[in-house]
């Protein structure tokens, strides 16, 4: 197999376009949903329902944007998976989380695809997209909350808000990540990032997924044709 000698700015993919375009479609509706949300729960917000016109027109949009950032995540969940299996070596990534802080991860934490954090925050908003998909068909009101008796209706109430706090905490956090470790963003934008990017924040998954694939498309390129 040839040994291929890349340079430090040469692009690699890092996100296909099925999964870009779940992505986005997923932001787009989760500021929908969760800014409509926000002004239901809390009066003081209650000028974040003009975003979509007016408050009777964001209680009817709410949860259909809801259920397509669910499915648009379940996409999501379908590709990115198995990459967010727990590890041995995310304990080694979670025992040094001071250095991972201080920008020091490649030096204490042989990463796959994804570090403890980002699967952490995976299976996180798994269970919130789960309990918030439930908690929100019990609720509404227009078509299945006749159905439920108020007590339920209430603790669905409680799970929804809850959960809601979660996933948006979660998503912050996210966000604020994204930006921290420069050149992610343009990882989900375009769809690639840097050898040297990866080599820095994902070693394991350069080795082991990316490179034999490269190598491969050499030896591909390099046999003599037919």
């Amino acid at each position: 197999m040839n040994k291929l000698k890349l340079s430090d700015e040469q692009k690699i993919i890092r996100h296909k376009l099925p999964a870009r375009l779940s992505h986005w479609l997923l932001v787009i509706c989760f500021f929908t949903t969760g800014l409509s949300g926000l002004a239901f729960f809390f009066p003081d917000f209650a000028w974040l329902t003009e975003i979509l016109g007016n408050p009777r027109i964001a209680r009817f949009v709410h949860p259909f944007t809801g259920i397509i950032m669910f499915f648009a995540f379940i996409n999501l969940c379908f590709i990115y998976w198995q990459h967010n299996i727990p590890e041995r070596n995310d304990w080694v990534w979670l025992k040094n989380i001071k250095e991972v802080l201080k920008g020091n991860e490649h030096a204490v934490s042989d990463n796959g695809k994804y570090n403890l954090g980002q699967k952490m925050l995976f299976w996180t908003l798994i269970l919130a997209m789960l309990t918030l998909l439930t908690t929100g068909i019990i609720m509404w009101r227009q078509y299945f909350s006749d159905n439920f008796p108020i007590p339920v209706i209430r603790i669905a109430i409680l799970l929804h808000s809850f959960s809601a706090f979660m996933l948006f905490t979660g998503i912050m956090v996210h966000i604020y990540m994204a930006y921290w470790v420069k050149g992610s963003i343009r990882g989900m934008v375009e769809g690639w990032v840097t050898v040297r990017w990866a080599r820095k924040h994902h070693p394991r998954w350069f080795r082991e997924e990316v490179m034999p694939k490269l190598e491969q498309e050499l030896a591909e390129k390099q046999q003599p044709k037919q």
